[in-house]
């Protein structure tokens, strides 16, 4: 049985490789990364996608969990890829490398994706997904429609609020990040680059309260108790009166088109802000 698996895997792999030197679009497409599965899920053929990873389901994480749920899940191990047939794996930077490496040992062709750091980001990522998976022509009207909806959000504020996104360990999103961009383009200013910080600085509870940003944001947190979000709830945040819950947060987890969802929603909340002055 494990010799005819292994014998299956092979012939599989040999017809990747002559339809990767053919130019052929991939027919078998693993995705082991949250964000390249939506951007495959977004582009893809009908039946081209064929696994995505766990995360690809979960609303907290996904923009298009719903989407997801009619693909089969995988755990991202080497054995389990193989046996899909695959003839494109997906991947992030940092994703499963122990399987990546494992996979393009064995010659399966792997590509893996840098994390969106701005909109521009997101823009190349949905152009090189598009042209790994042979959909060109679905990319380039994705394209389309992001780059037209992100000039109708543009606008020219006056006075740009100054904003924290707060994180787990005293972080705070600068502009050198996709949050950070996200803000930008909604007409507001990262406290991060308001005070000059360097990009991964850290800022201590004092010291953003004692900035007195004109709104603080924070992402919704965890079901259950964690360290890592119990600093969100501190009473010190809510008396500044400046504190706002963030409820999309799957749209700022890629650099997938949901980005531009919450840039509308930041615009709002900016409006919201001027009219109350």
């Amino acid at each position: 049985m494990q010799a005819s698996r292994l014998i299956s895997a092979a012939a599989a792999l040999l017809f990747a490789g002559a339809a990767a030197l053919a130019g052929a679009a991939p027919e078998r497409v693993v995705s082991l990364n949250v964000c390249t599965d939506q951007l495959a899920l977004l582009l893809g053929a009908p039946g081209q996608l064929v696994s995505v990873s766990p995360l690809a389901r979960d609303p907290r994480s996904s923009a298009m969990a719903e989407a997801a749920r009619a693909v089969p899940v995988n755990k991202a191990a080497a054995e389990q890829i193989v046996l899909l047939e695959p003839d494109l794996v997906l991947a992030g930077s940092y994703t499963a490398r122990a399987a990546t490496d494992m996979l393009e040992t064995l010659g399966y062709r792997v590509e893996r994706f840098e994390p969106a750091r701005s909109l521009e980001d997101a823009r190349d990522n949905i152009r090189r997904m598009g042209r790994l998976l042979g959909r060109e022509n679905r990319a380039a009207e994705v394209l389309a429609a992001f780059d037209a909806r992100l000039s109708d959000l543009r606008d020219d504020p006056k006075e740009r609020p100054v904003v924290a996104y707060y994180m787990p360990f005293n972080e705070t999103a600068g502009s050198e990040s996709l949050t950070g961009d996200i803000l930008e383009a909604a007409g507001m200013t990262t406290l991060a680059e308001a005070q000059g910080m360097p990009y991964g600085a850290r800022l201590p509870l004092e010291a953003l309260v004692l900035a007195d940003p004109d709104l603080i944001l924070v992402s919704k947190p965890y079901d259950s108790p964690a360290q890592a979000t119990e600093l969100l709830r501190h009473p010190a945040l809510q008396a500044t009166g400046a504190l706002r819950q963030v409820v999309d947060s799957p749209n700022w987890i890629c650099g997938a088109p949901a980005a531009l969802d919450a840039v509308a929603a930041m615009r709002a909340m900016r409006r919201d802000w001027q009219a109350a002055r």
